[in-house]
């Protein structure tokens, strides 16, 4: 019976070749949009090297502080190195915690007596590569005594080390970071700039520039964020408590200086943290979700919209047929299945569209989708395409297919089961 409606579904869209590919084309648009709106969120949360442990981060990226003499005014952005490590750096429960700078920064490097290209320069402590799982192909990352050390060393990406050497063979080898010697400890694959938290074409301890004593409002304010990594994603609560007590115990101490650090509900999760966009403002994560919800909603309703008009319009022309095969003892339930087939058919069709064009986009557009408002480099935002098309959004794209039919062939092919022989006959329905 299914084989039969299939095949009747499939003659239908022959006989109506143009209202088919206008319903095909308008649902797999749909279904593309939705897709998309998937990768651009996903991009922002899904692990992905070196961001594997994302479910099991927490980010204080920048903070406010007040002082007595300002009233209701704040001084916003990343913390200092002092900071960080008072109030973050001392936490007990995570698995590591990492101070680094905020941002990186464009910076020359060159080899003696040769041009200097530009690479954004990240400045980190040892426990940076603890916290972030960068693939190194060459060396290793700086220990703690390095960069207690201060010593001048640098991990650096392929692309970097090809510059500069030729080679992703550059372990030990020295190179000139805005003109002072630093040494080569290990290579990286290159890091994605969708990778806010540890993107980087050059990663040097900041304990060998003067970088720790940029700083205002009496050493507290800096340039230094920290990422925390959880042991496991339900200590969470527990870190952020901890966190609070200690910031409550050093503001205690600050008040001396009339000083009173706010950290907005930090430390963030990585879903929080993607939709935070200024220092002095706390993201409404559920506001979000609902926007999300409410554009998942529209593009819902546009294919089904068009979807039921091309199924009123099949139906104003099948009428007389629907009251032949009554008359001829077909039932109800026959003539709506036929119809749902139908426009079953016409779904997935769209949406093995939809989902083909959201294959070629999140394999070769990723320079269109993913560019960002600002870059401190020419670099494209390169992500692994398998965390944009993992199998759960397949399903629900199928899913949505499903639902899709149900809503837009379902209500009308019962109203039309439902005309008599003589109005059916007659061309009508009710």
């Amino acid at each position: 019976m299914i084989k039969q409606y299939f095949k009747q579904a499939l003659a239908q869209l022959r006989q109506h070749p143009l209202i088919s590919v206008i319903s095909i084309a308008g649902t797999a648009l749909s279904i593309f949009l939705i897709m998309l709106v998937v990768m651009l969120q996903q991009v922002k949360v899904a692990p992905f090297s070196p961001e594997s442990n994302r479910d099991r981060f927490l980010h204080v990226h920048y903070m406010s502080i007040n002082h007595k003499d300002w009233g209701d005014g704040t001084s916003n952005g990343p913390m200092s190195v002092r900071t960080a490590r008072e109030v973050y750096k001392s936490l007990k429960t995570p698995e590591a915690v990492t101070i680094y700078c905020s941002m990186p920064i464009s910076t020359p490097v060159s080899l003696p007596a040769m041009p200097a290209i530009g690479a954004d320069v990240r400045e980190t402590d040892d426990t940076f590569f603890k916290v972030f799982d960068f693939r190194f192909v060459s060396g290793k990352p700086y220990d703690e005594a390095t960069f207690n050390a201060g010593t001048p060393v640098a991990v650096i990406t392929e692309s970097i080390s090809r510059a500069l050497f030729g080679s992703t063979e550059s372990a030990g080898k020295e190179f000139l970071l805005n003109h002072a010697p630093y040494r080569v400890v290990g290579v990286v694959k290159d890091v994605s700039t969708l990778a806010d938290a540890s993107y980087g074409q050059v990663w040097i301890p900041f304990t060998s520039t003067d970088l720790p004593d940029d700083t205002w409002s009496d050493q507290h304010m800096g340039m230094m964020s920290v990422t925390i990594l959880a042991r496991n994603h339900d200590d969470f609560g527990e870190i952020r408590a901890e966190a609070k007590r200690r910031m409550s115990e050093y503001n205690s101490i600050l008040a001396d200086q009339g000083y009173t650090l706010i950290d907005r509900n930090r430390p963030y999760d990585q879903e929080t943290q993607s939709i935070s966009f200024a220092a002095n403002l706390e993201p409404d994560l559920k506001s979000a979700r609902r926007e999300r919800a409410i554009i998942f909603i529209i593009l819902l309703l546009v294919p089904a919209i068009n979807l039921s008009s091309m199924t009123q319009s099949r139906l104003r022309q099948r009428v007389a047929e629907i009251g032949v095969r009554r008359a001829f003892g077909s039932t109800r339930m026959e003539m709506v299945g036929q119809i749902i087939m139908e426009n079953l058919v016409v779904t997935l069709l769209a949406g093995a569209v939809g989902l083909c064009i959201s294959i070629v986009m999140a394999y070769l557009g990723t320079d269109i989708l993913f560019a960002q408002p600002y870059s401190a480099t020419l670099n494209a935002p390169t992500v692994d395409s398998s965390i944009l098309l993992h199998p759960s959004t397949f399903l629900y794209a199928l899913l949505f297919c499903f639902v899709l039919n149900l809503l837009s062939s379902g209500i009308p092919a019962w109203r039309a089961s439902r005309t008599s022989i003589v109005n059916a006959l007659g061309g009508k329905i009710h």
